[in-house]
Order: structure tokens, then sequence, then C-alpha cells
């Protein structure tokens, strides 16, 4: 009975943590956007396809996350609860954010919105990835060609986020300081945000390894 009420507990905090980071993944995303300094690589390309299409970018991330979802047939990989509300929940997120938060005027405060997005996407990283209900539609094309392919995960990740940046750049998506200083820490920052977020495994021990970031979860959106 204790053992069942302890599961029971522990998996109510795994959704928590699911849904929380999910939705603090779209706000820090658009903080990005609002501080006009640069954003992370898949919403350059999330907001170029919004300037051509007139979509807004909370929909243009929920679409490509769909069809990115339909390449997972090929490569064999199995979408599991994260991975559908990824899809449904983060564009949700950042539109709702966009649609509250104005952009940001002077260069303090755009400075402020930019290290605030990053590190809160950071936090929303670590809640997601140790939630453990699969990865996001991104990464699982990425780890899927990686397990096809046999190119590392490293090479396939880099090639990845250099084909949408420039694309989205191309397609009016704003690069930046900040997508520089994004991809320099957000790995740090996903890890330390893992160990503080883990959630212990039945035997009392964490369920995520915290040793190095794992480079095959983190988060792209």
């Amino acid at each position: 009975m204790a053992r069942n009420a302890l599961g029971e507990r522990r998996l109510v905090r795994r959704l928590f943590q699911l849904y929380a980071g999910l939705a603090l993944y779209g706000a820090s995303s658009a903080l990005l956007v609002r501080s006009g300094l640069g954003l992370e690589p898949w919403n350059v390309l999330h907001q170029g396809l919004s300037e051509r299409t007139g979509l807004s970018m909370g929909v243009v991330l929920t679409a490509l996350g769909a069809l990115i979802l339909l390449l997972w047939i090929p490569l064999r990989q199995r979408p599991g609860l994260g991975t559908v509300s990824n899809v449904l929940v983060i564009g949700v997120a950042m539109d709702a954010t966009l649609a509250v938060v104005p952009d940001a005027h002077g260069m303090a405060l755009r400075v402020a919105m930019m290290a605030s997005g990053i590190v809160l996407n950071g936090a929303a990283t670590g809640l997601y990835i140790a939630a453990r209900f699969g990865p996001g539609p991104r990464d699982g094309l990425m780890t899927g060609l990686n397990r096809r392919t046999g190119v590392s995960v490293r090479l396939v990740r880099t090639a990845i986020e250099i084909t949408v940046v420039v694309t989205g750049f191309v397609l009016g998506g704003t690069v930046g300081v900040g997508t520089l200083l994004y991809a320099v820490t957000i790995g740090p920052l996903a890890q330390l945000f893992l160990r503080l977020f883990a959630v212990p495994a039945p035997g009392g021990s964490s369920t995520v390894v915290a040793g190095r970031t794992p480079r095959r979860a983190i988060l792209r959106s």
C-alpha cells in the first residue's frame, strides 16, 4: 500500500515536471523573441517560417513538430507522452506569452530579457528531461538519424542545427548574441537543473545520470 502511494506521488511529480517544463520552455523562448537579440537554433527557423507564412511562431512550431514526427516512422522511433505533449504544449505556451509580453526597448531591458530567457530555458529543459516521458520530436530525429546512419550524435546534431539556423536566417529569423550565448550555456544550465529536478527512483537513487549532460536528451524546440 505504501509503495503504491509512493509510486503515485512520483508519477504526479513527473507529470507536473513534464507540463511545467514544456510550458516554461515555450514562455522562455518567447522572452528570447521579445529581446530581439537572437534565438535558439530551431526557433530561428520557426521565426523565419512565421515571417514568410503569416502564421504565429507557436503554430509554426507545432506544425513543424508534427511533420518531424512523420520522419520518425522510417527511423523507427517510438513517441512517448512527452513527445506528443511537446508538440501540443510548447507552441501554445509560446504564443500565450508573446500575446502578453511586449517587445523590449532599451538595451538593458533587452539583455535582461535575453538572459532570463536562456536561464529559464535551461530550467525548463531540466524539468522536462528529468520527467522521463520521452524525447521531443526534434531530439528523436537526431537520435534516430544517429542509429540509422552510424554518424555520431554530436555530428548529427551540429549538422541539423547549422541547417536550421542558416535556413531560418535566410527566411528572416533572428540570429544574434543570444543565439551564441544559448549555444554555449544551455548544456551547463541543463546539467545543473537536471540534478536539481531529478526524480528519485524507487530505490532512492536519482533517475537522471548527472555526471555529464545527456547529449541525446537536450530538448530542442
